[in-house]
């Protein structure tokens, strides 16, 4: 098979490593990929956003399956124009999509569907929304309602910063996905990503996975893209994960089914998970990343098979074969992070990384420069392992961090706390 992997960062890395451990691979290319991808994969300069100038590559270039990595390509209707282009595609419609960039959306969906979450409202005008908010308790989420990269989410303890967090929403620090809010219930409990495959009609568990969005060690300082992950979560067990399934995941599929809108992908459900009852925090329409990087280093090449099994509508017919083992993930994120930070700082050290099937560092912002490896974003690496145990996969991975020579660079020490002894 010719393959197509769209995307730029860790979480494309770490699918490109998968699928080529899958003999069906003949041809990889990944747009636009990364200095790490480079060295395992064909990259190719191309508009991810552009689904017109996508689909004419990936007819060019007689690809077999194209595998849409980030959100805002699936937002931006890229996989459409590939299927209208006779294409088979990892991902859904761009109307699919919404249940990622548009947060009333699927709150409307969960409303609809029966499906547990957080009380909400929605609001258009900053006024309004201060008005509502003066009303509520503390701590309290603010959300802006469209994609801002991760980062548009506010957990505000005290009034004040939820006030702070309208004003910067509705002011445009997010662009356009800040000029509609949601606002709503904190949530108490423990969070955790359940991932699933729907092909319109079949919704196939492929597992679990828990990460660290705080940038400081012990969950402290401000929301990040992920600063690391480790799979399985065990606090989404398989009673709680069969509720997700029963009274989530599978109503919200059957609501968008009737809408005219069936879903097809990759379905990441953030759970907030309180006495064994799960309630939606989010839905994500791709991977989740760093989540991602632990469930490819679990999975290894059955990644493809499952991924082409939804292209083709075929998920009735197989299933994800898990071994009892544990993954973990470490983000290097330039230090600054999630604030301003430089780029361009040279990594060394990773030529000694002895990467193998249990073993490996994903590239997520780097770039190559004169034969040198240089940071060229916030997360950098998500150094990655397996292991028999999760205290195996978290020392295996942090011995990669600690040979990894980058003093540019920084990374919590206490990723998989909640899930190991205190002796561990």
């Amino acid at each position: 098979m010719n393959i197509l992997i769209l995307g730029s960062g860790g979480r494309e890395h770490a699918i490109a490593w998968a699928v080529l451990q899958n003999p069906k691979c003949d041809r990889l290319i990944v747009a636009p990929g990364n200095a790490g991808i480079a060295q395992i994969a064909e990259c190719a300069a191309i508009d991810i956003l552009d689904g017109d100038a996508v689909a004419g590559f990936a007819s060019d270039n007689s690809v077999d399956l194209v595998i849409i990595g980030p959100e805002a390509p699936l937002a931006a209707g890229v996989a459409d124009a590939c299927r209208a282009a006779g294409l088979k595609v990892f991902g859904p419609s761009a109307a699919a999509a919404r249940l990622e960039s548009s947060k009333s959306f699927t709150k409307a969906i969960c409303d609809a569907a029966h499906a547990p979450t957080a009380a909400y409202a929605h609001f258009t005008d900053l006024e309004a929304a201060r008005g509502y908010l003066a009303k509520q308790k503390m701590p309290i989420v603010i959300k802006a309602d469209g994609l801002a990269a991760g980062k548009g989410v506010v957990v505000a303890t005290e009034r004040d910063a939820a006030a702070s967090a309208l004003d910067h929403m509705f002011g445009g620090e997010f662009g356009a996905a800040g000029s509609e809010v949601v606002i709503e219930e904190f949530m108490e409990g423990e969070e955790a990503s359940f991932f699933v495959l729907v092909d319109g009609e079949t919704v196939l568990p492929i597992g679990t996975a828990q990460d660290h969005k705080r940038v400081g060690d012990g969950d402290t300082g401000p929301n990040t893209g992920g600063m690391g992950a480790y799979s399985p979560a065990p606090i989404l067990d398989a009673a709680v994960a069969q509720k997700a399934l029963d009274e989530i995941i599978r109503p919200t599929m059957h609501e968008m089914a009737r809408r005219g809108t069936p879903y097809q992908g990759v379905l990441y459900a953030g759970l907030m998970i309180e006495d064994g009852q799960p309630r939606l925090v989010e839905y994500n329409v791709r991977f989740g990343d760093p989540e991602c990087q632990v469930l490819m280093m679990r999975l290894g090449g059955q990644a493809l098979d499952l991924i082409q099994a939804c292209a083709e509508g075929r998920l009735d017919a197989v299933e994800a074969q898990w071994a009892e083992d544990h993954a973990l993930t470490v983000v290097l994120a330039a230090k600054g992070y999630p604030g301003s930070y430089d780029k361009g700082s040279e990594i060394r050290g990773l030529d000694a990384q002895e990467e193998s099937a249990s073993a490996m560092v994903f590239h997520a912002g780097t770039a190559a420069r004169e034969g040198r490896i240089t940071a060229n974003g916030g997360r950098v690496l998500n150094v990655t392992a397996r292991g028999e145990t999760l205290a195996q996969a978290r020392d295996a991975a942090y011995r990669m961090v600690d040979a990894i020579d980058w003093p540019e660079g920084f990374c919590r020490r206490d990723i998989g706390w909640r899930a190991l002894p205190q002796d561990a």
